[in-house]
């Protein structure tokens, strides 16, 4: 697999800039958004920053100004509601303009709330109701490989999705038609709606049970950066015709301490001097 970086044509502006600054700015986008509405499913967007950065701008072969491009691979995203996070990171990727950050969830806005394919550039499918991503997946998969396109479908899913049947059903399609040209990606922040999703229907043990399944499976820290690299590395490397799983554990709200320190993160309503003291918070975790 050629690296995404000779294959992507990147905006020259920041072209070498690291991924850890990457994730930085995903942050950043997201926490401006969240202010644009007031609220927000913010804490999934600073959780999952590490893991699009290594997506987009490492991974991924796309190009910015076609998101149509035949040969791209594909970014899936399941999770509808993580729309803010998508946004950010397509914003850094060049794909949306950072101008437009200012209409997130307005009227008439190519950034809604949750996301939809009819709307916004790069945005491959319409997520949510939960738990159908994975499926549209092996579908593309399939054509994909009808076409013998050598091209991959990226399919982040979140942790409160393996409580979904068909999402188990997929699963075991993927296996069954050893779509090794897939990579499915599980946030596990370990938090739903109704409270924490190890409480509300616990899918452990994960990665053993996507291992039984016919998959390969990874677990890893989903805040670091090397860590999520190399487990996407692995999985587009790997030799064996099957689908591939990285399962990252992230940390709701990451990088903004008090938000972090919530017990209750999944939708995020803040004072509105409080968006301020946020941006103050990323900054001074930015990388050096």
């Amino acid at each position: 697999m050629v690296d995404a970086a000779s294959e992507t044509e990147m905006p020259r502006a920041g072209s070498n800039v690291g991924l850890a600054e990457r994730a930085y700015r995903i942050r950043r986008h997201a926490v401006r958004m969240g202010e644009v509405q007031g609220q927000g499913y913010v804490g999934q967007a600073l959780g999952v920053a590490d893991v699009l950065a290594v997506a987009y701008f490492h991974a991924l072969r796309y190009r910015p100004e076609d998101t149509l491009w035949e040969e791209r691979d594909r970014f899936l995203l399941s999770i509808g509601h993580y729309a803010i996070a998508l946004y950010a990171a397509l914003i850094e990727a060049g794909v949306l303009p950072e101008e437009e950050l200012a209409s997130y969830g307005t009227d008439d806005s190519r950034m809604p709330m949750s996301g939809m394919a009819a709307y916004t550039p790069g945005m491959e499918i319409t997520g949510g109701s939960l738990g159908h991503g994975l499926g549209i997946a092996v579908g593309m998969c399939l054509g994909l490989k009808r076409k013998r396109s050598d091209s991959l479908v990226y399919n982040l899913l979140s942790d409160g999705e393996l409580g979904e049947g068909s999402t188990w059903e997929a699963a075991m399609s993927a296996a069954h038609h050893r779509l090794d040209n897939l990579i499915a990606i599980v946030d596990f922040n370990n938090q739903q709606a109704d409270g924490p999703s190890t409480a509300m229907l616990s899918s452990e043990p994960v990665t053993d049970k996507f291992e039984a399944f016919g998959w390969h499976a990874q677990r890893v820290d989903g805040n670091d950066i090397d860590a999520v690299r190399e487990a996407f590395d692995c999985a587009r490397s790997l030799k064996e015709p099957r689908p591939r799983m990285i399962i990252c554990d992230t940390r709701m709200a990451k990088g903004v301490p008090f938000l972090e320190s919530r017990d209750v993160t999944h939708f995020i309503r803040v004072e509105p001097h409080e968006w301020a003291l946020a941006l103050e918070a990323l900054e001074q975790g930015r990388p050096l």
